[in-house]
């Protein structure tokens, strides 16, 4: 089965416009996303698989390593519990 990665039903991805940083926002936690961290949180909509998502980051960022570091990324995130 393909994975389509999502936010658990108990996260929300929301930018924070003063620090112009991403946050995860969990019960009784919050988690600062760094770098590009946030773009690539965006495209888990539970429609695309990562193989779509590496596609479009390496799109949107030709020359960066995507297919080496996005998969295990989401795999992190998956682990806990952030994603489904």
């Amino acid at each position: 089965m393909t994975w389509r990665p999502v936010l658990a039903r108990s996260v929300m991805l929301r930018h924070d416009r003063v620090r112009d940083i991403d946050l995860l926002l969990l019960p009784e936690r919050v988690v600062v996303l760094r770098g590009d961290a946030g773009n690539v949180v965006r495209l888990c909509d539970g429609r695309r698989a990562v193989p779509e998502i590496v596609a479009e980051l390496g799109a949107r960022f030709p020359g960066a390593p995507v297919a080496r570091e996005v998969p295990g990324f989401l795999s992190a995130l998956r682990r806990e519990g952030w994603l489904r």
